[in-house]
């Protein structure tokens, strides 16, 4: 997870919070919380490099959608980024 752009990190949570997405709901989902389009050359490039890395499994829907699922793998580092986080959030909250 160390490696990923936020980018691919923001894609690998949407990812891991939808039923089977495909390109073009993670793209809605995205510029939700961007508050910004997001192009096809930035999503796609993106969702191979997680499928590259194992994160993530790509399978058809039909001939022209693809549809994301994490991996056991993607599910781990979520989970293990999670807990990293939830360390310094807790920390901050105590000191305030």
């Amino acid at each position: 997870m160390h490696d990923l752009t936020g980018f691919q990190r923001d894609l690998l949570y949407v990812i891991g919070g939808l039923d089977d997405p495909h390109g073009l709901a993670l793209k809605a989902e995205l510029e939700g919380y961007y508050d910004k389009e997001i192009h096809h050359g930035r999503l796609y490039p993106n969702l191979d490099t997680l499928v590259d890395k194992g994160l993530v499994e790509k399978s058809q829907l039909d001939r022209r959608t693809n549809v994301y699922k994490l991996t056991a793998r993607g599910r781990r580092e979520i989970d293990a980024r999670q807990e990293w986080e939830q360390q310094y959030h807790h920390d901050t909250l105590s000191a305030a």
